[in-house]
């Protein structure tokens, strides 16, 4: 039914690349009198975020709506706002505006997000009216109307992106990592010649790197100062006489005592020392920070306790592995390096030799703390942090996390000297404790909604 008893209604529904309906939140309602802009720009009424919809443009394409007579049914038509993927209308890419009809497909580039043109009538009952709209161009006259871009056109932004990014480039576009990698690359160049400044520019870098892929999974923000200073705190202990107490505790009083080469021992009692020496010792180390941490963030008020504090497992797995980077920092360069460049130059009498052969064992050892020491310190975090959320059940959330992070650093420390096979499996092992811990802790999280990681995630 058509003419002044019929509603003309319209629709763009956002369906998925194989053509299945996303839902009704997806469904966008086309306005008789006014027309409807699709793209990345806040300004537009379809606003697509461009962490998910890379390849849409600011201001993608625009649904218009037409008239062909007083009485006749209303229209609408498709035109590209010269986006730079281009506009798809069933396939073809649209070089000029068309007429739309129910069932047309709309792609905003060719990989990008579809949108289906749905069309209907609803009849209105004779007390019903329906609100007079400003006259719209016939679709005759539609073209003397509007003045289209040629396809080939190239706009002042095309030609010089950087002007129309602006807070994109650096919320959107890592401009921050790129500065710092830029800034390390010239401190690498700067210490040729100087291997120990050198190494420490090296792994400070690869220990960035790593947190940052860590970070990015886990979604949350935490300030910058807060993170570093968790490192340092690590650091602190270290070169402090707690680690002597704790070597005296986990080392002397339990059975700890880590095997000299000469020494021959079972599998199982090598585990047993690794499980009290380096589990247990180091993973309480590691904690102290953190849980220095939580213990600030008790005592200030809000937003201080929230920035500073550990209030959900992010909290605890974000702290937990930026202790993890200090450790394996100063494990690394203050004792494993030193100790097998002077290994080998004093075997090979050629100090070069000694320093490559350093070089060569500080890359894994700080890259692979991602399935090391971060592993480990994360996982602890995230029980730490599910114990603030869980209180009545904190301790045996805390015993159980504590335990399970020990036993994977003992597993790797007794496996390391028997079969490289077996080194691969519990690495990996440990890597996918830490992946599962931060999915669990970003389905659990109280700010779910504010997550970068997954606010940008479709329906499912």
């Amino acid at each position: 039914m058509t003419g002044k008893n019929a509603r003309h209604n319209a629709f763009l529904r956002l369906v998925s690349g194989n053509g299945v309906a996303l839902g009704a939140e997806s469904r966008y309602s086309l306005p008789p009198s006014k027309e409807m802009v699709i793209g990345r720009d806040p300004s537009c009424q379809v606003v697509l975020d461009a962490m998910m919809y890379r390849m849409v443009s600011r201001r993608h394409a625009v649904v218009r709506p037409l008239s062909l007579s007083p009485d006749s049914k209303f229209s609408w038509v498709l035109c590209d706002l010269n986006s730079a993927n281009g506009t798809y209308l069933n396939g073809e890419r649209l070089y000029e505006c068309q007429e739309l009809h129910p069932g047309d497909r709309i792609s905003l580039g060719a990989d990008g997000p579809q949108y289906i043109f749905e069309y209907e009538y609803t009849s209105l009952t004779p007390a019903t009216t329906v609100n007079q709209v400003t006259p719209l161009p016939s679709a005759t006259n539609y073209h003397n109307h509007t003045q289209l871009k040629q396809p080939d056109s190239v706009s002042f932004t095309q030609l010089f992106p950087i002007i129309s990014t602006g807070k994109d480039l650096t919320s959107k576009a890592y401009l921050v990592p790129g500065i710092l990698t830029v800034v390390f690359v010239v401190l690498m160049f700067a210490t040729v010649g100087r291997p120990q400044a050198n190494q420490v520019i090296v792994a400070s870098y690869i220990a960035f790197a790593a947190y940052y892929f860590v970070y990015q999974l886990c979604g949350k923000q935490k300030p910058w100062w807060v993170l570093m200073a968790t490192s340092l705190g690590t650091i602190l202990i270290l070169l402090s006489p707690l680690l002597d107490l704790f070597i005296f505790v986990f080392r002397g009083i339990l059975p700890g005592s880590l095997p000299t080469p000469q020494e021959s021992i079972t599998f199982t009692e090598l585990l047993v020392r690794m499980f009290f020496g380096a589990g247990l010792m180091e993973e309480l180390l590691k904690a102290l920070p953190v849980l220095g941490a939580f213990a600030i963030g008790r005592m200030l008020s809000s937003p201080w306790r929230e920035r500073i504090g550990i209030w959900e497992p992010l909290d605890g797995i974000l702290l937990g592995t930026a202790s993890a980077v200090g450790f394996t920092l100063l494990e690394t360069l203050g004792q494993y390096v030193p100790d097998i460049t002077q290994n080998v130059t004093q075997q090979v009498g050629i100090g070069a030799a000694g320093q490559l052969a350093g070089l060569q064992l500080l890359i894994p050892r700080i890259l692979g703390s991602v399935a090391g020491h971060m592993a480990y310190s994360g996982y602890l975090g995230y029980f730490i942090g599910l114990a603030v959320l869980k209180p009545s059940r904190s301790w045996q959330i805390l015993s159980i996390g504590y335990l399970s992070a020990s036993a994977l650093h003992a597993l790797w420390n007794a496996t390391g000297s028997i079969n490289a096979l077996l080194l691969v499996v519990v690495g990996v092992l440990s890597y996918a404790f830490l992946m599962a811990a931060i999915l669990k802790a970003r389905a659990l999280s109280p700010t779910r909604s504010q997550n970068f990681a997954t606010r940008f995630l479709g329906p499912k």
